[in-house]
């Protein structure tokens, strides 16, 4: 569970209003290149530019609990916001501006240097590890489906779409449910794509999907947050879907231009020294997350090789 348009930004603006997120014009983001990069002296890294500035440009999809804009702290937040602070406050980097980007537009953002990490959750696999070079994981987490309340389809699996030729299941555009969904074998007639967790949602409500496909603690926290309580509800239980023979659980971390490889890391060493401790785990918990989702040793190398 990956550029912004005008009408993408406006449209978040609007539904965002539900979540009680309002995306600040500081951090809606540009097609600039991050100034970190652009200021590096020649043949100087994004690392040295960066503790040169003081400062770094993270892309991030609104998505909770990984990163959102916080209204009332008008600041983007989030599980891997905050860690990214930490880490690379400790590198010298006191600053992170963020950069709202769709999530399906993350890794060509990126790549074209508007900002220099990616920092919204985003999940290692062997494909995406062909684009961007990853940190190790900070979390590890299993499926959900975000359903109206009853469960009217009776959908408790990406199976049980496949089995309901009538069942829509939405999933977030670039997100890794879409490629759960196509290995699970739904057709893609099937399928309704939205840019964000917010559309999404509000897709369920207004019947375009009958189920949105997303973690668990994505779903959580939409429940958690949003008055939806009263007309959408998780469904349960639910079978994470088995994909290539083995049971899914998604590994999130941090992305980083392949040709940055060094400043990974960098970035890598600290936050190994970071995740799983005392203050990892306090800072990370009004997020939702426990002890259950530590990656618990999963490595960044392991998942790029499909283990």
């Amino acid at each position: 569970m990956n550029p912004s348009s005008t009408s993408i930004r406006s449209r978040r603006f609007l539904l965002a209003l539900s979540l009680g997120v309002l995306a600040a014009c500081s951090d809606s983001g540009s097609d600039k290149p991050a100034p970190a990069a652009a200021n590096a002296p020649p043949g100087g890294s994004t690392l040295e530019a960066a503790k040169a500035a003081g400062k770094i440009r993270i892309g991030y999809a609104n998505e909770a609990p990984f990163a959102y804009m916080d209204s009332k702290e008008a600041k983007v937040t989030g599980e891997s916001v905050e860690i990214a602070r930490v880490v690379l406050e400790r590198m010298g980097i006191g600053e992170v501006e963020g950069v709202l980007t769709e999530f399906g537009s993350l890794i060509p953002g990126l790549q074209a240097k508007r900002f220099d990490i990616i920092a919204a959750g985003m999940y290692v696999t062997p494909e995406r590890c062909q684009q961007v070079a990853f940190s190790d994981p900070t979390y590890g987490v299993g499926q959900s489906f975000l359903v109206k309340q009853g469960n009217p389809k009776n959908l408790h699996s990406y199976e049980d779409v496949v089995k309901n030729p009538d069942a829509r299941l939405g999933v977030v555009v670039g997100a890794i449910e879409a490629e759960y969904a196509s290995k699970s074998n739904v057709p893609p007639g099937q399928v309704v794509v939205f840019p964000d967790a917010v559309s999404a949602l509000s897709g369920v409500q207004a019947g375009r999907a009958d189920a949105y496909a997303a973690t668990a603690l994505t779903v959580n926290d939409l429940m958690g947050k949003t008055s939806a309580g009263s007309d959408l509800e998780k469904a349960e239980p639910f079978k994470d879907p088995v994909i290539d023979g083995k049971d899914v659980r998604g590994y999130g971390a941090y992305a980083f231009r392949a040709d940055d490889k060094a400043f990974a890391e960098a970035f890598n060493a600290e936050l190994a020294k970071f995740v799983g401790t005392e203050e990892h785990q306090k800072l990370v918990a009004p997020f939702g997350f426990t002890p259950q989702e530590l990656p618990k040793g999963v490595t960044a190398a392991q998942l790029c090789a499909g283990q």
